[in-house]
Order: structure tokens, then C-alpha cells, then sequence
């Protein structure tokens, strides 16, 4: 986006300049939150880039991470928060609960962390059952226990009915990142091997088909899971790790506009080497979305050195939530900021940053 005037220049108190800005979708257009907003998307920048980041200021947060990464008596921490507003609250596969504790913990995973404690706020809509309630608080503590970490503060609010959605729950987790490792967007280099640890698209489509009722012949599960034990078996093989991301909202299309960006270099995908599995490719045929947009909850994207791409794709396979890792691209100086993907049809295509979100309230 070009600006060309200040939006924060403003007096303290009063609104933003948006005369200045342009984009094909700017703020301006939209002087009322719209639910593209929310999706990881285009609009979802802006929003933090024009918004919250001139509000808030500092370091940091321009870092822009899946978690940040700062230092607290000597030791680098990462910290990340994460609120969930998944409908339905159950889904094939998971349920909201399992939802905030892996996205929370694979946050703190994208820097390298191993996580150690999480916070917890419920805030429940009145005439929700109890039942329901207890249901979803047993699945974020069997959650918590097997990825390893512990529950330790939190918070619960009720609003009127009619003024939730049942249960949203917000999460905050805090963890070590352990010494020489050094994982963040802006590392990416030219000749960095981009690989994936597994299917996408499923944990989009899973909750899709529950909430819109659809079929399509085969039950699709949601990938959530937590990824720490998978990044430390990466780690294991090298430290000198340059990315990872895990593509959530707006997909791995997403996540490797976001990559690029930050480090000013250019990525090539292989469209055919992208592994999307047919009930997943069949759903989205049917309905029109694109497999590179669709969320995952169980998955990540790696900016892995050329020299110890062969070793750390061996070390993800052996690892259950890496078995079908793939090498799907590089990482190249042409075009800087810019995500290319290679069709099977030998032609090119242009992987832009999604506007908003292709589905709506899966995480």
C-alpha cells in the first residue's frame, strides 16, 4: 500500500486521516468493520498497519510474528495471545477448546519456543448449557496436557443473550526460545527451500462442511494439532531455522505473501508439489475456493537453508505430523514482495495476499 499522508499525525483523540491512503481496498471505503477484517487477509493489514500499530508503537510489534520474541532477565521469551470464535463449537476433529490451546502453542512454535504456560478467558453468551461449557473446558485441558503445557491464570465473562455466539474463548502462552535460534518473517533469504509439513486445506473444510452441512462422500477431520514436538525435531536437525509460519486464516497463500513482504524477496511455487488431498480438492472444485486460501490448524510452512533442506524434510517425515512433508517451492530475488506459483500446464500465476477470507469463523 502507498500512503501519502500520516494517519497517525492526527491530534491525540480524534480519527485518522484516510484522505491519503490508497489501495484496492482501502479503509476509507469501509468506515465500518466488515467481516473481511478478520480474515488474515488484505483488509486484515490494513487494519493492524493503519490502526492498531500507530496506536501501540514500538519494535517489536512491527515484527509482525506468529508470536514476538523479547527478552525478560536474560532469557528470550516469545509471547502471543489468540482469541477463537470457531462456529460450530464442535467440529470433526476438534472443538474450540483443542482450537486454543494448539493455535496458541503452534504461535509460540513459529519462533522456536517450546511453550510452558497458557491463559485462558471464556466469555460465555447467558442460556449457554453448563454442560456445553464443562465439555469444551475438558477438551482444552486434555489439549494443554498433551502438548505440554499448563493452564495457569485466566478469566470468565458472561455478555446478554443474543450477544455472543455461545462460547469465545482468548488465549495467551508464553515460552523459552532456546539459545542460537533466531526464527522470524524477515529472515528469508534467496535460495531458501520453502517446505510444508502436510495436507492443506482440511481443518477449513472440516469445519465448513459441519456448519453449511454438506458432504462429500468422505468425513474430513480437522488437522488441529499442536506443532512443537514436530519444531523441535526440525530444530534438532539445525537451529539455524530462517521461518516458519503455520497458515491459518487466509491460507499458505497468506502466509507466504506475509514472508515475502517482510523479507523483501520473491517465492516460487511448484502448484503440483502443494499437497491438497482429493476430499479437500473436491470440496473446494465444488465450491469455487482456491486450496492455497483455506485455513489449517495443524500444519506449517518452512524457510529452510538449501543446505539442510534434505535433512530436515527426512527429520519432518519421521515425525507423525510431518509425514507428508513436501518440498513445494524456493525462495528467489526477482520479484521482491511478490508470490509465484508454477502450474501444472507449464504457465504462471500470481498467489496475491487474499482480500479477506474465503470461510469465515474457522479458528
Amino acid at each position: 500500500m502507498r500512503e501519502t499522508s500520516d494517519p497517525v499525525s492526527a491530534p491525540a483523540g480524534s480519527a485518522p486521516d484516510f484522505s491519503g491512503w490508497s489501495c484496492p481496498l482501502p479503509l476509507r471505503d469501509h468506515p465500518r468493520v466488515v467481516m473481511g477484517h478478520g480474515g488474515g487477509g488484505a483488509l486484515s493489514a490494513e487494519l493492524v498497519q493503519h490502526v492498531f500499530a500507530p496506536a501501540f508503537g514500538g519494535p517489536v510489534l512491527a515484527g509482525l510474528g506468529d508470536s514476538a520474541a523479547v527478552t525478560l532477565g536474560g532469557a528470550r521469551i516469545a509471547f502471543s495471545t489468540d482469541s477463537f470464535v470457531v462456529r460450530p463449537l464442535f467440529f470433526p476433529g476438534g472443538c474450540i477448546g483443542d482450537l486454543a490451546v494448539n493455535g496458541t502453542v503452534n504461535d509460540l512454535a513459529m519462533s522456536g519456543a517450546r511453550a510452558a504456560y497458557l491463559s485462558c478467558g471464556f466469555i460465555l453468551e447467558e442460556g449457554v448449557e453448563t454442560a456445553v461449557v464443562a465439555r469444551v473446558a475438558q477438551a482444552l485441558g486434555a489439549a494443554a496436557r498433551l502438548a505440554g503445557v499448563e493452564v495457569v491464570t485466566g478469566d470468565t465473562k458472561v455478555v446478554e443473550a443474543g450477544r455472543g455466539d455461545g462460547i469465545y474463548l482468548n488465549t495467551a502462552g508464553i515460552g523459552l526460545i532456546p539459545a542460537g535460534v533466531d526464527i522470524r518473517p524477515q529472515r528469508a533469504v534467496p535460495g531458501d527451500v520453502v517446505i510444508v509439513s502436510g495436507d492443506l486445506g482440511v481443518h477449513g473444510v472440516a469445519v465448513m462442511s459441519v456448519r453449511e452441512g454438506l458432504e462429500f462422500g468422505v468425513e474430513i477431520e480437522s488437522d488441529c494439532a499442536a506443532l512443537g514436538g514436530l519444531v523441535e525435531t526440525m530444530l534438532a536437525v539445525t537451529p539455524g531455522l530462517h521461518v516458519l509460519r503455520d497458515p491459518t486464516r487466509g491460507g499458505l497463500g497468506a502466509a507466504l505473501n506475509e514472508i515475502a513482504v517482510a523479507a523483501g524477496v520473491g517465492v516460487v511455487i511448484q502448484e503440483r508439489s502443494v499437497p491438497v488431498p482429493a476430499p479437500v480438492a473436491n470440496a473446494c472444485a465444488i465450491l469455487g475456493l482456491d486450496p492455497l486460501y483455506v485455513a489449517n490448524e495443524g500444519k506449517l510452512v518452512a524457510f529452510v537453508p538449501r543446505e539442510h533442506a534434505d535433512a530436515v524434510l527426512d527429520a519432518m517425515r519421521a515425525h507423525p505430523l510431518g509425514a507428508r512433508s513436501a518440498v513445494i517451492g524456493e525462495c528467489v530475488a526477482e520479484h521482491a514482495g511478490m508470490v509465484v506459483a508454477r502450474t501444472g500446464l507449464g504457465g504462471t500465476r500470481v498467489v496475491d495476499l487474499p482480500v479477506g477470507e474465503q470461510l469465515p469463523r474457522i479458528c
